[in-house]
């Protein structure tokens, strides 16, 4: 697969993908949200891959936003494909069965802070900037962030950002619930890494098992939810995993996990 606009790499069990349009920002193109979606369609079926960590090239930014410049050309119709398109690929990076670290490096705006919601949990840089500012060009979000932002930081808070379209510095979003942590710009994919190797040791079934409880249970009431949880963990205990995990505690060692799904 010829790339244009992501940079993609995978050592040992860690997937990275890195937006690489510098001279736009990394703005979201339609060239490279297709080129995004092949690159998650790949990585869904990749059973070496553990963990994916989302990033942007240069100092500057995560992802700027969508590329206006092609915005400004679009009528209704051509409006709705691209948002479109936009929905299809956070859907499938949210329904990736690993976890997804977003690593924020400067500007995450629009689409960009759309983009860090789908992930699993955003690390951003000290000079991260977040913001969905779609109302001041007579816009709304269009790629998940009047939906994502409410259910990770309320309804109040994220209206707030909506309707303003003011940016947000890091430690700010960090305040609200929006970033996990915030680390100096020349130690972020560093303690992203720390934090992707950490989590890989763990056992894929249950990684699994855990994401996707979490995220299924987040559109349903407490009681379903909760049946959804019981069910994960059954299946979870009945893994090699979980036999290893148990054995290791009992033995007083460190789990060797292999990773299997079966």
């Amino acid at each position: 697969m010829e790339l244009n606009t992501i940079i993609f790499t995978l050592e040992d069990d860690i997937a990275t993908i890195t937006f690489n349009r510098p001279n736009a920002l990394n703005a979201l193109s339609s060239e490279l949200l297709k080129e995004f979606a092949q690159a998650l369609d790949n990585l869904a079926t990749n059973e070496a891959v553990r963990a994916l960590i989302l990033t942007g090239s240069g100092d500057k930014a995560f992802v700027a936003g969508a590329d206006i410049t092609e915005l400004a050309t679009f009528d209704a119709l051509q409006g709705k494909v691209f948002a479109k398109a936009g929905h299809d690929v956070l859907g499938r990076l949210q329904a990736l069965p690993f976890p997804v670290i977003a690593a924020v490096n400067g500007y995450s705006l629009g689409g960009g802070t759309e983009v860090a919601l789908a992930c699993d949990f955003i690390y951003a840089s000290d000079n991260a900037m977040f913001g969905l500012p779609e109302i001041k060009l007579g816009l709304i979000p269009g790629f998940g962030g009047t939906q994502r932002l409410p259910r990770l930081i309320g309804k109040n808070m994220a209206k707030e950002m909506i309707f303003t379209g003011r940016m947000i510095a890091a430690n700010e979003a960090q305040q609200i619930g929006l970033v996990n942590k915030v680390f100096p710009s020349e130690s972020l994919m560093e303690s992203v890494l720390q934090t992707a190797q950490e989590i890989t040791r763990k056992g894929r079934v249950s990684l699994r098992a855990a994401k996707e409880a979490v995220n299924s249970g987040m559109d349903v009431d407490l009681a379903t939810g909760c049946r959804m949880e019981i069910d994960a963990f059954a299946l979870c205990i009945a893994s090699e995993d979980a036999k290893e995990g148990t054995a290791a505690f009992l033995e007083k060692r460190e789990a060797k996990f292999t990773g299997k799904l079966s």
